[in-house]
């Protein structure tokens, strides 16, 4: 149990996929504008990269090392990312419209998420059972979710802010997330 517990927190804080491993900058710069869509792709990323952890997961225990074809692991996960994002953006597309007009245009990029590949090439590597990697990709995906949405609110305070001319627009938004991080490296002397 205390294992499980280890494996979960440090991938929410000390191994945070953004601020420790600088994987996944893309949303964190490119949608953390308003709350209200952080917390739309934070929610929409977190489905799709425990779901693709786990198939991935699975494809690599039953297809690809029993044929031996482990060098094609990249080829077969991106194709199941896509999959899983197409599918999550037809369900949205059709049931829910209200959130599809304000997230539709972050959906596709989910697939190219550097974070969720990544998860699931991680998952890949290590020697984790099917309930290690659900555990782990789930606190990726919170660890993902909680930076997004904090950093957002932080932006969304600092445009009110009195920033000096030279740091306005990104030059403020990267010392933020230099700023984050450092935060976050404290937690590394916690496990």
């Amino acid at each position: 149990m205390q294992e499980f517990a280890v494996i979960l927190i440090s991938a929410i804080f000390v191994n945070n996929i953004i601020l420790v491993q600088c994987i996944g900058l893309c949303p964190f710069v490119g949608s953390s504008n308003k709350i209200e869509i952080a917390i739309s792709v934070a929610g929409s990323t977190t489905i799709v990269l425990i779901i693709s952890a786990i198939l991935s997961f699975l494809i690599n225990r039953w297809i690809l090392i029993p044929l031996n074809i482990e060098y094609f692991k990249a080829v077969f996960f991106i194709f199941v990312i896509v999959v899983i994002v197409l599918l999550i953006k037809m369900y949205v597309e059709k049931n829910k419209p209200l959130l599809y007009r304000s997230i539709g245009t972050f959906l596709p990029l989910i697939a190219t998420n550097s974070a969720v590949l990544g998860v699931a090439l991680q998952n890949s590597t290590e020697e984790h059972t099917l309930l290690e990697t659900f555990l782990y990709s789930f606190g990726i995906s919170i660890g993902f979710s909680l930076v997004l949405i904090s950093f957002s609110a932080m932006r969304e305070r600092i445009t009110s802010a009195d920033v000096p001319k030279p740091f306005i627009g990104s030059s403020i938004t990267l010392i933020t997330a230099g700023l984050t991080s450092l935060a976050f490296m404290g937690f590394i002397g916690l496990i």
